[in-house]
């Protein structure tokens, strides 16, 4: 399951950081969401932003629109895969004050900052983002609304914990060198809170982190990732992990959600955008990478996935 995932987040380039650092006192309440002048500082307008909240001191109540609220301690973590407006405070029953609006400026090379409450008792937070330029759907959307992760409870717990602080606080002096750990280290916590969850999930569950999860369909999601040039057919991936053509695609299907090739398909278009994204080659250098003799043929099949040529894509990136 490791394999496949680490494939998958090496195409959707996520890279992260924390722009703001909250005090706050009870009673406190707000509301609002990851907007893309937050991210600007350490990656221009996103396509797809994962909202984080780190609780470094104190606890709070945290709700998804009108879902539900939960609790969220000091030493958890809150990732929004979909950057949902929520709202959070020491009481959700009072009227939330928009958090754009509590927000102080940076100082210069800093982070922001918030400090507001009614004085009682205090809770500190860290609040993030993990963004990317190509979000790779099956696992974003296979994603619940809200992760939550108790960061002590990791194996390197202590260690995660004190270095988030550390870089936290060198980004708030001005020392913005320690945003490249920022960046590892959200891109590592959220890679262990979806392995968390992908554990959690029943049996009978179906979907792409299922299919991730299945030791025959795991494999199969493997080969494909690390071959993705390979004339794969149903015939030869079902060969390879040890079933026959018939089990195999109904099972792919039914967990991942599209036949094997199909899935294919939507890999290789993945990989090219962020080839031509990064000026890896040519278009028909980068369709040959990605297992397309023909460049025409891999320019009609770009255009079926991004609505647009492969050059126009390109430019459209830069």
């Amino acid at each position: 399951m490791l394999d496949a995932l680490s494939d998958v987040l090496r195409v959707i380039r996520l890279s992260g950081g924390v722009f703001l650092e909250a005090e706050f006192t009870a009673p406190w309440c707000l509301s609002g969401r990851i907007s893309a002048e937050d991210c600007k500082p350490f990656l221009a307008a996103p396509r797809h932003v994962i909202a984080s909240h780190f609780v470094a001191e104190g606890h709070m109540q945290l709700r998804i629109e009108e879902g539900p609220p939960i609790e969220v301690r000091a030493g958890e973590l809150i990732l929004l895969p979909r950057n949902d407006v929520h709202t959070f405070g020491s009481d959700l029953g009072i009227a939330p004050m928009f958090a754009r609006d509590a927000i102080q400026p940076p100082e210069v090379g800093g982070i922001s900052r918030i400090k507001y409450g009614g004085g009682g008792e205090a809770t500190q937070l860290l609040c993030g983002f993990l963004g990317s330029e190509t979000p790779f759907s099956p696992l974003l959307s296979s994603l619940p609304s809200l992760l939550k992760l108790d960061v002590r409870a990791t194996a390197l717990g202590a260690w995660i914990e004190s270095s988030f602080r550390f870089a936290v606080s060198e980004i708030a002096a001005g020392r913005v060198g320690s945003a490249t750990v920022i960046a590892k280290l959200s891109e590592l916590l959220f890679v262990e809170a979806v392995n968390q969850y992908v554990a959690s999930l029943p049996a009978e569950r179906r979907g792409w982190l299922a299919g991730l999860r299945d030791p025959h369909i795991g494999r199969a999601l493997a080969l494909l990732h690390a071959r993705p040039t390979e004339s794969w057919t149903a015939e030869a991936l079902a060969l390879e992990v040890g079933m026959s053509r018939s089990v195999f695609a109904e099972r792919f299907t039914a967990l991942v959600g599209q036949p094997p090739m199909q899935y294919l398909t939507l890999w290789r278009m993945h990989v090219a955008a962020q080839q031509l994204r990064e000026g890896r080659g040519n278009v028909a250098q980068i369709g040959y990478a990605v297992g397309y003799d023909s460049e025409a043929a891999f320019s009609r099949a770009f255009k079926r996935q991004f609505g647009t040529s492969p050059g126009t894509w390109r430019k459209q990136s830069v």
